[in-house]
């Protein structure tokens, strides 16, 4: 007993120790079990084999050692094979024999005690077949239970250092990360393993907002989370109070509140993971007395709560995690900021920078104001770190430099100083825009689709520099018009300017808190013409698809386009005009504008000159009471040649040769908005004739032609494209088309028709 208690490593000493017990008790083989409770399940702790590295039993009267895990019972038993023996003592015990058929032995009389640890059990003692005796004597339990209380500390210790071996393993993981990113995103498995339990999030502190925010990588993409450092969160909270909690129940206010009078969880964070939070062990990450964090911890493996042995383990990779984030922060290079400039020339202390963003943030002022205004940072000095951090030339405001009117035909002033930007020049190929932000992209694509047929040159101004301009530049009627030709697209901005005139009254009596707020009616004439605007600049623009994406509560309204497979913002509309937008969407396509909780689908058609363009138009309910829009650009309604689809002279060859065979399968994938419908219908164009019976199955029908027997699928009714399908092979058919092949019995019928003399 002295050598178990005084052994530096119990499991090392365990395996040791088993021979010398063999002898005590004169037996073949001892068994020490440990208790997996999660699984409930008996593991051996001292036994290897070449069939097995450790023995599993269910704790259940279906195997000796189970029976006495479940019952505590001590088991002496002297043949183990004797059902009747076994039935004395409980009606379902019997010998679990697959352990002795993997090892080719054979089990006869064993003794079994429980191996407790103050007043819990930790494990179970199993010796098997004595060799001096039929049976295990009462000297033999005697001393099994004497050893009992040591075994079962040792199991205690055994345990303790596993969790000390994978402390120290996750430790070094933690302080072998390459960069900040790396702690937040990479350590989440060895933590998930360590604490057995479903969902760690590692935080970080952003002290300029006030925020904690972490990094996780649902897909390909990286995406942020960030929480104020307040109790409207459970991290957020603990953050500000820099001290740990464990919360058995976050859906219980009363618990909550006993940690802050405040604190309230925030549900929507259930939706976001998927995983509907319980039990939360959260533990602020502090490096001499400095927060560099908050490591959180959701819902234990076994549905039980956090225990003392986690309370203990989540203080100690607290700090490994605290130290490794400040290794990171104070180790990496800091990157070069738009202030940058200001800082390394003494023209502005980082304490001040941060006072003014503090300040910006906490006022709702814009940070150049407050620099130029409070810390009377001079224009020419902030322009030049924009100049330096954005690698474009500054140009500054200057009384002496009067913009020309034909620079601004078309285009909305007011619209332009929303933006921050302006034209300074334009020629025949280029265009010079002053702009507050060179970086940002969407800006950058709205410009280009307003001047699509111009070359784009940069320069970066201060948002009081480009305002002073447009205050100077003359109206329309102050000026000749030069005769410019109008800018094609510019329209958009007049009436995103148009829209935000005829709502300002309705705006300012609108509650700001109410989310559905909606400053023009979707009958609103302006709103129609924005509509049709975007509609036909899609149009034009060759796009497959529109997305109208409505931001969460008071975010912009983004619509994107899709153009050769590629998502790209076209145009951000303030968040009051979201439901008078969808509204006209679903006035056009004759949805009820009522119903927002479940998906609809509908067509619009539009007549742009002489031609009449389909769009196709899908609805669906988002978080925040959303609604989102997905508008197709469906196909003209006459087939591509297949000459005119611009393949390749071979690949043309092809496609002729096996579009003309009597039978066969041929597959046309692709992703969305790609070409499939246009290309099938090419193909089908191609061996059209009156001696072919041609069917064809689509969900729409986007091009007709003569000759095709066309069937449009109705979902509600039960014409789907399998039963679509069996229909046509009872129709006679040369060819069937159909628009998808997404399940079994239609991907089934298919290959059969492909097999028996059809063109499928």
């Amino acid at each position: 007993m002295n050598r178990i208690l005084s052994a530096e490593s119990i499991t090392k000493t365990l395996f040791e120790l088993t021979e010398d017990l063999q002898k005590l008790f004169a037996a073949d083989k001892v068994t020490v079990y440990a208790i997996d409770r999660p699984k409930r399940q008996l593991f051996s702790r001292n036994f290897t084999s070449e069939n097995a590295q450790e023995i599993r039993i269910d704790i259940s009267p279906k195997s000796l050692a189970g029976f006495v895990a479940a019952s505590g019972r001590t088991l002496n038993i002297a043949d183990a094979y004797d059902s009747e023996e076994l039935g004395k003592i409980h009606p379902e015990l019997h010998l679990d024999t697959q352990w002795d058929e993997k090892l080719g032995y054979r089990t006869k009389s064993c003794l079994i005690v429980a191996l407790p640890y103050n007043k819990k059990l930790m494990g179970v003692l199993q010796i098997i077949n004595k060799k001096t005796e039929p049976q295990f004597t009462d000297e033999d339990v005697r001393l099994a239970k004497e050893l009992a209380g040591t075994l079962g500390h040792s199991i205690v210790k055994m345990q303790s250092e596993i969790i000390d071996e994978k402390i120290q393993a996750t430790a070094h993981a933690i302080h072998s990360a390459s960069s900040l990113q790396e702690i937040l995103i990479e350590l989440r498995v060895p933590i998930l393993q360590l604490f057995e339990c479903k969902m760690v999030t590692i935080y970080a502190v952003d002290k300029a907002k006030n925020e904690i925010y972490s990094q996780i990588r649902p897909g390909d993409a990286l995406e942020e989370i960030r929480l104020p450092i307040s109790p409207k969160s459970i991290a957020g909270c603990v953050a500000m109070e820099k001290r740990p909690v464990n919360i058995k129940n976050v859906n219980d206010q009363v618990e909550l509140i006993k940690y802050h009078p405040e604190l309230a969880f925030d549900k929507s964070w259930d939706t976001l993971s998927g995983e509907q939070a319980k039990s939360m062990l959260v533990c602020p990450l502090i490096h001499e007395e400095v927060l560099m964090g908050v490591l959180q911890l959701v819902n234990k493996l076994n549905e039980e709560p956090f225990n003392v042995n986690d309370e203990k383990c989540i203080l100690a990779i607290g700090q490994s995690l605290a130290l490794a984030i400040h290794n990171q922060q104070k180790q990496s290079k800091t990157k070069p900021t738009k202030f940058s400039y200001l800082i390394n020339n003494g023209l502005l202390s980082q304490e001040e920078l941060t006072k003014a963003i503090i300040q910006a943030r906490t006022s709702g002022m814009d940070i150049e104001t407050i620099l130029l205004t409070e810390f009377k940072v001079k224009r020419k000095d902030y322009g030049k770190s924009l100049e330096e951090f954005y690698k474009v030339p500054y140009m500054g405001y200057s009384d002496q430099m009067v913009l020309p009117q034909n620079l601004f035909t078309g285009l909305n002033t007011n619209f332009l100083a929303k933006n921050n930007w302006l034209p300074i020049e334009k020629d025949d190929n280029k265009v010079t825009i002053l702009i507050d932000n060179p970086a940002n992209q969407d800006k950058i694509q709205n410009i280009k689709l307003i001047f699509s047929k111009k070359a784009l040159e940069f320069k970066v101004g201060l948002k009081a520099d480009i305002h002073d301009f447009l205050k100077v530049t003359p109206q329309e009627d102050e000026q000749d018009d030069f005769g410019d030709e109008p800018v094609e697209t510019e329209e958009v901005s007049s009436l995103l300017d148009a829209l935000q005139n005829e709502s300002e009254d309705e705006v300012t009596l609108a509650s700001v808190e109410d989310d559905d707020t909606n400053a023009i009616s979707e009958t609103d004439s302006t709103i129609v013409k924005l509509v049709n605007k975007i509609l036909i600049d899609a149009y034009d623009q060759g796009v497959s698809d529109i997305h109208i994406e409505p931001g969460i509560g008071k975010k912009l309204l983004r619509i994107r386009f899709r153009k050769d497979g590629t998502c790209r913002v076209y145009q951000e509309i303030p968040p009051m005009y979201k439901q008078a937008f969808i509204s006209r969407i679903k006035i056009m396509s004759r949805l009820d504008i009522a119903e927002r909780r479940m998906p609809q689908d509908g067509k619009i058609k539009m007549r742009y000159g002489k031609k009449e363009i389909e769009y196709r138009v899908a609805t669906c309910p988002t978080v925040g009471g959303n609604e989102d829009a997905v508008l197709r650009i469906l196909a003209a309604s006459k087939p591509i040649p297949l000459e005119d689809m611009n393949f390749s002279p071979r690949n043309l060859e092809l496609i002729k040769a096996y579009s003309a065979k009597p039978y066969g399968l041929i597959l046309v994938v692709g992703p969305t908005g790609s070409g499939k419908t246009t290309t099938l219908h090419s193909a089908l164009g191609y061996i059209n004739t009156p001696e072919r019976k041609i069917w064809t199955a689509e969900d729409p029908v986007e091009i007709t032609q003569d000759g095709l027997r066309q069937v449009q699928m109705l979902p509600k009714i039960g014409l789907d494209f399998a039963r679509a399908m069996r229909a046509f092979l009872r129709g006679d058919p040369d060819v069937i088309m159909v628009g998808e092949m997404r399940d079994v019995e239609t991907c089934s019928i298919g290959l059969e028709a492909s097999l028996t003399g059809h063109l499928v």
